[in-house]
């Protein structure tokens, strides 16, 4: 966020002293309407709080007859004018209306009060009159050598200037006319470290004598000050400024300035779903279901529901890729009658099934493999896939290895019943990850315990995974 500004101040001046006619803001009638002028750069430290370092030159002007001296008795008739005085300082802000209305009343407004210290130059020149002796109008100036000098002194222009602390207390309204521009109205009163700034000690002033003006002495009147009244103008600091629409904001649009936005309102809010808008987006963000049929196979022969042509093949049966049930024993006779040549091949399917933890082949189990060798040794170009699974009585990594073992039972029989080729044989294994039943019932667990096998042609496309355990 963009958090430095400079602001330029112009407006009038009133003094509040001893030489002025009236205590508050109405002016006499030998006082001038003086003013002054202004620069501060701020910087925003929070949205409540902010620095700036200000300076002002001005002019101060104030007049009273009738003054009496305590000193001589005499009465005077006169005026100061201090024609150029330099202050800086140094004030912390506190956004008011932001504090007391929160962020979301008075949006385009701001509220400011300021408060702090620093030092102020100045030089008095005073013109009076004696009114009980009737003299001449006289001038003397704190702009000498015999300046008040319990503050030190600037040399400036050749004249002698004073220095003295300074407290400055205000409010300023301000209101934003645009993303790099706002306006105000500010009003300073300043309370001076001395009652000496129109060169009067209250009563103890004697003009003539100069008695009590030059010296330590502390008169009967308050310290003086002044207050100033000023148009603002700030010009908002930074790059890429943009400004709150309506209250809202956007943190991609640009860089707001901290005097205007709070930094927590530019967090998005986080989206916390209820129970019905997280149904909702998950009924919509659901896949399409997949048709059952084609991960289930109910009669067990390695082919899918949704494939198998005959969905009630007896167990054990060696089935085509549709899933009818194969005379093995017809396919061999007929390939001897018809001479047909022994790289034909078509795919077959059929499931063996073992007992609970178990990886020792069947006698059911027997009869199937020993026919498979004896198709696979007539038709040289198949070969055979052998697919291990369990059922999910048992760890993960438990389950994989029995899998293997089944897998590996089955090839040993192939070969060991006359396989002349045993490189043909084609072993993957998954645990049980890849069932056909509910894992609840004793029917659902035995046809889970299986391995599959799979005549297929040499030039059929295998599985993607490689040979071994698949997740």
């Amino acid at each position: 966020m963009n958090t430095w500004s400079i602001t330029g101040y112009g407006g009038i001046t009133k003094f509040f002293g001893d030489l002025t006619q009236y205590n508050g803001f109405k002016r006499g009638d030998r006082e001038e309407l003086t003013g002054g002028w202004g620069l501060s750069v701020n910087k925003q430290l929070s949205p409540l709080w902010g620095i700036q370092l200000t300076g002002y030159n001005g002019r101060l002007q104030g007049a009273k007859d009738n003054h009496q001296s305590s000193l001589s008795g005499d009465t005077y008739s006169a005026t100061f004018n201090s024609p150029s005085f330099v202050q800086l300082t140094l004030d912390g802000t506190l956004n008011v209306n932001r504090l007391l209305l929160g962020y979301n009343k008075l949006r385009r407004w701001k509220v400011d009060a300021h408060l702090g210290g620093g030092i102020i130059y100045y030089h008095t020149d005073v013109d009076y009159t004696n009114v009980t002796k009737g003299g001449p109008e006289k001038h003397f100036s704190t702009n000498t050598d015999a300046s008040s000098k319990t503050a030190g002194k600037w040399e400036r222009n050749g004249s002698t200037y004073t220095r003295e602390w300074v407290v400055p207390v205000g409010f300023t309204v301000h209101y934003e006319l645009s993303s790099r521009f706002d306006l105000g109205l500010d009003y300073t009163h300043n309370f001076v470290n001395t009652e000496k700034l129109d060169a009067t000690v209250g009563g103890l002033s004697d003009y003539d004598s100069q008695q009590g003006i030059w010296t330590f002495a502390k008169g009967d009147s308050k310290n003086d000050a002044y207050g100033m009244l000023s148009l603002a103008l700030t010009y908002k600091l930074g790059k890429n400024a943009v400004r709150a629409k309506d209250g809202k904001y956007d943190a991609a649009a640009g860089r707001y300035h901290l005097r205007w936005a709070n930094p927590q309102q530019l967090i998005p809010v986080p989206y916390n779903p209820t129970m019905n808008d997280a149904d909702s987006i998950a009924k919509a963000n659901m896949p399409k279901p997949v048709d059952p049929r084609l991960y289930t196979d109910s009669d067990g022969d390695g082919v899918a529901d949704l494939f198998d042509k005959e969905a009630n093949t007896p167990a054990g049966s060696i089935v085509s890729g549709g899933g009818v049930a194969l005379d093995i024993d017809k396919i061999i006779r007929d390939a001897i009658k018809n001479n047909l040549p022994k790289d034909e091949c078509e795919a077959l399917f059929s499931n063996i099934e073992f007992d609970t933890d178990k990886a020792i082949i069947r006698n059911p189990s027997k009869e199937t493999l020993s026919k498979v060798v004896e198709l696979l040794n007539m038709r040289t170009n198949c070969r055979i896939v052998l697919v291990g699974h369990t059922d999910a009585r048992a760890s993960d990594s438990y389950n994989v290895s029995l899998s293997r073992r089944r897998v590996d039972a089955a090839k040993r029989f192939l070969v060991r019943a006359g396989l002349t080729d045993p490189s043909r044989i084609i072993t993957e294994y998954y645990g049980e990850y890849r069932p056909i039943a509910e894992n609840t019932t004793v029917e659902g667990l035995q046809s889970n315990r299986r391995v599959e096998i799979k005549i297929l042609p040499n030039n059929t496309i295998r599985s993607t995974y490689p040979a071994g355990f698949r997740r």
